[in-house]
This record gives C-alpha cells, structure tokens and sequence, in this order.
C-alpha cells in the first residue's frame, strides 16, 4: 500500500508539474514580460504599468516602412499622455528585416528620427515568437497575430488589448487616434 501512495505522490507530482509548464504562458500577465531594448537593455514591461502601449512589428525594408515617421509622431503627440510606442524589429515577413540590431537602430535613426522604444530584432508569429506575441495570442485571439509587417496591438493602461490594426492602417489614422484618445482621456 506504502508503495501505492508513493507512486501516486510521485505521478500527481509530475502532472503538477507538466500543467505548471503548460500553463504558464496563459496565466502570464503582460506586466510579467520582459523585453530586450535594441541596444540589449532588458526592460520589464512592468515599468510601464498604467500606461497605453502601442506594439508594432517592423520592418526597414517594408512597404510600410514609411509608417516609422508617423510611429514617431504619435509617439510625440501622445507620450505626455503615456503612451509607450514599442517597435519590435523581426524577419519573418519577405526576410524584409536582415539587418543587425545596430544596422536597424541606424537606419531608424538616420532615416526617420525614431527615439520611441525600439527592441532587439525577434519572431512574432510561430513556436519563437517573442513572449509579448504569445501572451497577445493566448489574451486576444489570433487577430493579435501578424500576418505582416507592421501590424499594431493597442494595449490599455490595465494591460488589456483593445485593438488590433492591420498592417495599412496608419499609425496616425482617426480609427487608430480615436482609439487611443478614448483610452487616454
């Protein structure tokens, strides 16, 4: 009978253990994620608890790309408010994003001025997307997930997605700006 128990222990253990795993990702809030700025600084998105964040995957070599002026000009006119405008650099979109996190963070720069939070280059789709895409998925559906560069997560000040925009939509259209100033005001 010892052994019995014993074994049960051990089995409801493992189980534990494995839904523990499993699990994880779901009972995951999005001030637990961290994130690595593109000039390798890690940042916990719990820094920016009780502010808006507005997510967008990036490209420099994107049909898009032009959208990084209005990124920052959002990104100007709202951050007194607290919007966090969060660019996250990936490939995976017609390889439209080679370049090293030093070759984009100098074009951005360079080309469009940027100085809203840019992060290291990662997947945002798939098995290795970044944490901050798993988490959106498992929160919000799949209209979360991007099936291109620059598309956009509009997240409240509770941490709460209120809004996906698809990758033409303007980071400076009324849809977007109507959104955001209902959040903020």
């Amino acid at each position: 009978m010892k052994k019995i128990i014993n074994l049960l222990i051990i089995i409801l253990a493992v189980i534990f253990n494995f839904n523990i795993k499993v699990n994880s990702m779901e009972n995951k809030k999005l001030y637990d994620i961290e994130i690595e700025s593109i000039t390798g600084e890690i940042i916990s998105l719990s820094k920016y608890k009780g502010k808006t964040i507005f997510l967008v995957n990036v490209a420099s070599n994107c049909g898009f790309t032009k959208q990084y002026a209005d990124l920052q000009n959002l990104w100007e006119k709202y951050r007194e408010k607290d919007l966090i405008v969060i660019g996250m650099p990936s490939n995976q979109f017609g390889g439209q994003e080679p370049g090293s996190n030093t070759e984009i963070k100098d074009f951005c720069e360079t080309n469009f001025n940027i100085n809203f939070l840019m992060t290291s280059k990662h997947d945002v789709k798939g098995d290795n997307a970044h944490e901050i895409y798993k988490w959106a998925k498992i929160s919000y559906g799949k209209s979360a997930i991007p099936k291109w560069n620059f598309h956009k997560i509009l997240i409240n000040n509770e941490g709460i997605i209120v809004d996906t925009f698809a990758s033409f939509t303007n980071p400076m259209s009324k849809k977007v700006i109507l959104k955001i100033e209902k959040i903020l005001n």
